[in-house]
C-alpha cells in the first residue's frame, strides 16, 4: 500500500527556491560568458590559432605579474562609466551620447590641468578638475534630457547626434586652444607625473580606483535605500504609474540624464588624471559600447557590475597584449564582446518565454517540428 506524500515543508520549498534562483542566475549571468569564450575559441581554431594559447596569454598579461595592476587601473573609469549607464537604463532611458560626454569632459580636464595643478594645492586642483569633468558630462546630456522631458523627443537620436558634435568639438579644442605647441602631433600638453593622481602603496595603481569604488557604493545606497531610488525604479517600470503616484516625470528625466552624464564625465576625469595625462585628436577608448553587455549581465545592479566590469578589464588589458602575442588583430576582442551580447540576448529570450509559460521556439519552427513529428508517427504506424 503506497504512502501518500504530504505537503512540502516551508524549509524544503525555500531551499528549492534558492536553488532555482542560483541556477537561473548562473544561466543568465555566467553562461553567456562561457558560451562566448567557447565560440570565440572555435573562431580561433578556424583562424589557425590556439585558443588555449590566446586565453592563457590573456590570463598572463591581465592577471599575473603586474597585469592585475593594469587591469585595476582600467577598472577605475569603467566602474564610473558603467554606473552612468546603469542609472539611465534603470530609468528606461537610453543615454547613447556617452562618447561625447566622456571625450568633452576628458579634454577639458587635461586642457585645464596644467594651469590648475601649478597654481593650486594639488588636492584642491584634483577636486576642481573632477568637478569640471562631471559638470561637462552632465551638461552635454542636458539638452537631450530637456527635449525628452518637454517634447518626448527620442533620446536615442538626440544623444547620438550630440555625441558626434561632442567628438568634433573635442578635436577642435585639441587642435586649437589646448594644442601642445612643443609637438606637431595634434595633442594636449602632457601632465607631469607629479601632478597626476598619487599611487597606492608604491604600486602603479592610482587613487582613482578608491574614488570610483566610493562613488559606486554611495550610488548603490542611493538607488536601493532612498526615496529617489524608489522613484527612479517606479518611473523605469512604468512612466504612467509614476505620473499617477505623483512623481514629477519631466524633472525625473532631467535628473536621470544629468546624473548619468556626470558619472561618465567623472570617469573621464579619473582616467585622465590617473592614467593618460594627455589626449590626442581622434583618440577614443570606446568604453561604452564595450561594457554594455556587462552592464546588462549585472541586471543593472551597481554592485553586481563590479565583477563583470573587472572581467572585462582583464579581458581588455590582457587581450590586447595576447592578440599581439599570438598574431591576432586587437579587434578580435570586439568579437568576443559581441558574442557575449548575442548569447545574452538568446538566453534572455528563452528565459522570458519560459517565465511567461510560453514556448521559446518561434512559431514557424514549431510548425516545422510538428510537421516532422506527424510524418514520423505516420511512418512508424
Amino acid at each position: 500500500m503506497g504512502v501518500e506524500s504530504g505537503p512540502q515543508s516551508p524549509a524544503t520549498n525555500n531551499s528549492r527556491s534558492r536553488t532555482t534562483k542560483v541556477v537561473a542566475g548562473f544561466v543568465r549571468n555566467v553562461l553567456p560568458l562561457a558560451l562566448a569564450i567557447g565560440t570565440s575559441g572555435i573562431f580561433l581554431l578556424a583562424l589557425g590559432k590556439s585558443p588555449s594559447a590566446f586565453y592563457g596569454a590573456v590570463i598572463q598579461f591581465g592577471l599575473l605579474g603586474t597585469g592585475w595592476q593594469r587591469s585595476i587601473i582600467m577598472l577605475a573609469p569603467l566602474l564610473l562609466y558603467g554606473a552612468g549607464l546603469i542609472v539611465a537604463f534603470r530609468g528606461k532611458l537610453w543615454n547613447l551620447g556617452y562618447e561625447g560626454q566622456y571625450l568633452l569632459g576628458g579634454v577639458l580636464v587635461v586642457g585645464l590641468a596644467p594651469a590648475l595643478t601649478q597654481s593650486l594645492p594639488l588636492a584642491l586642483a584634483f577636486i576642481i578638475l573632477m568637478a569640471i569633468g562631471a559638470t561637462v558630462g552632465g551638461a552635454w546630456a542636458f539638452l537631450p534630457a530637456v527635449l525628452k522631458a518637454k517634447f518626448g523627443t527620442n533620446e536615442i537620436i538626440t544623444t547620438l547626434m550630440l555625441s558626434f558634435v561632442g567628438i568634433g568639438i573635442t578635436n577642435m579644442l585639441i587642435r586649437g586652444p589646448f594644442q601642445n605647441p612643443e609637438v606637431t602631433v595634434p595633442q594636449t600638453a602632457v601632465m607631469p607625473l607629479d601632478t597626476m593622481f598619487p599611487k597606492i602603496l608604491g604600486s602603479r595603481i592610482h587613487i582613482g580606483i578608491i574614488i570610483a569604488l566610493l562613488v559606486v557604493l554611495i550610488l548603490h545606497f542611493v538607488l536601493t535605500r532612498t526615496s529617489f531610488g524608489l522613484r527612479l525604479d517606479v518611473y523605469g517600470a512604468s512612466p504612467k504609474s509614476a505620473l499617477h503616484v505623483g512623481i514629477d516625470v519631466p524633472r525625473m528625466i532631467v535628473i536621470i540624464f544629468l546624473i548619468s552624464g556626470a558619472l561618465i564625465g567623472l570617469a573621464a576625469s579619473v582616467d585622465m588624471l590617473g592614467l593618460w595625462g594627455t589626449m590626442r585628436a581622434n583618440w577614443n577608448p570606446s568604453y561604452g559600447a564595450a561594457i554594455l553587455p556587462f552592464v546588462f549581465l549585472a541586471r543593472l545592479n551597481i554592485l553586481a557590475s563590479i565583477p563583470f566590469l573587472a572581467f572585462y578589464a582583464v579581458l581588455a588589458t590582457g587581450g590586447a597584449l595576447a592578440s599581439q602575442d599570438v598574431g591576432l588583430d586587437s579587434h578580435f576582442l570586439l568579437v568576443v564582446v559581441a558574442l557575449i551580447l548575442v548569447f545574452m540576448s538568446i538566453i534572455e529570450y528563452i528565459g522570458m518565454k519560459r517565465d511567461l509559460g510560453q514556448s521559446y521556439i518561434p512559431p514557424g519552427l514549431r510548425k516545422a517540428f510538428a510537421s516532422l513529428l506527424s510524418r514520423k508517427n505516420e511512418g512508424d504506424s
